[in-house]
């Protein structure tokens, strides 16, 4: 069967966009080095119709299918699963769809942008700047090689969901092809359409467990022409939270970004980035990193500093304004090289949550006293979007000899963690997904009447259930 799948494969898209053994492997093992499987083939489609072609095939011969965009996933969702983990079926076969990367249109009156979904997100970005708008979603670190579909898939948020909202909230229309192999154009660029169920939403944020987004329909925005960042040394958390909450109510959705970064984080930056710079002349426990723009030409420094100025909070240490676009990117690099500055430094137990954001403090202190008391000397390094709530709470030993041991503790850290996540009425996934990664984590979080409707779509949707099965659910 699978020499004959192989061939089939190859008639549709070419043999050499059907890749087998050294030439898949590449493709089967994700961006941490976390999660790897094995591949029948990987196939490369060029456009929607190959891509249903390609999935009917797959489905006549009861082969799974893991969609896959930039194969950027930080939860295993965008590859295959290992032999021990696989159940009813014997093969996978990955499709990505990173050959499919046209802008379709830009309609910059209905400031839409239609894209396939193997667009990287910087191509968007840039098409989108190319006709004097904005595509706000932004994932620092990874535009250049993150796709749209996987952005879809996964809901993506980013530093610019405070003002814009996740990917969810970007999108009007999609096409899918469904676990069938039929395709489902829902490409509308209406901003109201009220007849009956928003069937787009059952995709988005679905890890390409229903169907696989082949192209979408996005939002785009007027283009700032002022902007403003501010670096802000903080006491603590909740001064940051109170300065938040103090700017929203005095310069209003101008704010689109708010980030947290605590010393751990600048730290490892410092160590591993050296052309990064503490940005004040001493150390300070937290910063935060914080923008205003405005598509007029407005003093938007002035507004910031009046705006700190005012702030009543005694927990401001001292703090930096510019409009200069040089500075305002080193600041920001302090933020994008975090996690790279993890990685550089070894491993470490990492956490995707979000809790409201009235609770980021409650947890930050709860979750660190917590596992203080249980693994004395554990290093916490803690950032993120405190605008939406989403914080990286990741934790590790800072002496490589002791940090493998703590590593054996991984489950008992996540748990710690994800209790008291749950208590703040938070979400253990809140913009990398679930994956393999959190795949069982979710039946302790989720009541079961959650759980049963979402197993009910899934076994409407993909009866078989060969959509990028062991993910999500």
């Amino acid at each position: 069967m699978s020499t004959s799948l192989i061939e089939e494969l190859r008639h549709v898209v070419g043999a050499e966009n059907v890749l087998t053994g050294l030439f898949a492997a590449p493709y089967c093992k994700d961006k941490r080095g976390n999660y790897s499987g094995t591949a029948l083939a990987v196939v490369l489609p060029l456009d929607t119709q190959q891509v249903s072609a390609v999935v009917k095939l797959c489905t006549s011969q009861r082969v799974a299918i893991v969609p896959q965009g930039g194969n950027t996933s930080l939860c295993g969702a965008s590859v295959p699963l290992a032999q021990i983990d696989r159940a009813a079926y014997d093969h996978q076969v990955v499709i990505n769809l990173s050959r499919m990367a046209a802008i379709r249109s830009v309609d910059a009156v209905n400031y839409t942008i239609s894209v396939e979904a193997g667009c990287t997100l910087a191509h968007v970005r840039e098409a989108a700047a190319q006709n004097n708008r904005l595509f706000p979603l932004s994932l620092t670190a990874i535009d250049t090689w993150c796709e749209i579909g996987g952005n879809l898939s996964t809901n993506a948020g980013g530093i610019g969901v405070l003002r814009y909202g996740n990917t969810r909230d970007l999108v009007l229309g999609l096409e899918v092809v469904l676990a069938d192999g039929r395709i489902w154009n829902g490409l509308r660029s209406l901003r109201k359409d009220n007849t009956g169920y928003e069937l787009k939403h059952l995709f988005i944020g679905a890890e390409g467990t229903l169907g696989i987004i082949t192209a979408a329909v996005l939002k785009l925005f007027p283009r700032p022409l002022s902007q403003a960042t501010a670096c802000v040394a903080v006491r603590d958390p909740a001064t940051a939270v109170a300065l938040l909450s103090h700017l929203r109510a005095t310069c209003g959705d101008r704010i689109s970004a708010f980030e947290i970064i605590g010393h751990s984080c600048l730290d490892l930056v410092l160590k591993y980035f050296p052309d990064c710079k503490e940005p004040f002349q001493q150390s300070h426990p937290w910063i935060v990193v914080t923008e205003l723009s405005d598509v007029l030409h407005v003093p938007l420094v002035s507004a910031l500093q009046d705006s700190i100025k005012s702030f009543s909070e005694g927990g401001i240490s001292e703090y930096l304004i510019t409009d200069d676009q040089l500075q305002s990117a080193a600041w920001w690099s302090l933020r994008k090289n975090i996690s790279d500055a993890q990685k550089l430094d070894g491993i470490s137990i990492k956490h995707d949550i979000s809790v409201p954001i009235s609770n980021v403090a409650a947890f930050i202190e709860k979750a660190d006293t917590a596992l203080k008391h249980e693994f004395p000397g554990v290093r916490i390094v803690a950032f993120g979007h405190i605008g939406d709530g989403n914080i990286h709470y990741n934790a590790s030993m800072p002496e490589p000899v002791k940090n493998a041991p703590f590593l054996a503790h991984s489950s008992q850290v996540n748990r710690i963690v994800y209790d008291i996540v749950a208590q703040l009425d938070g979400s253990i996934s809140a913009e990398h997904g679930l994956g393999q990664l959190k795949r069982n984590e979710i039946n302790r979080y989720k009541n079961e009447l959650e759980l049963e409707l979402m197993r009910s779509i899934k076994k409407t949707l993909d009866p078989q259930g060969l959509m990028n099965p062991g993910k999500v659910i």
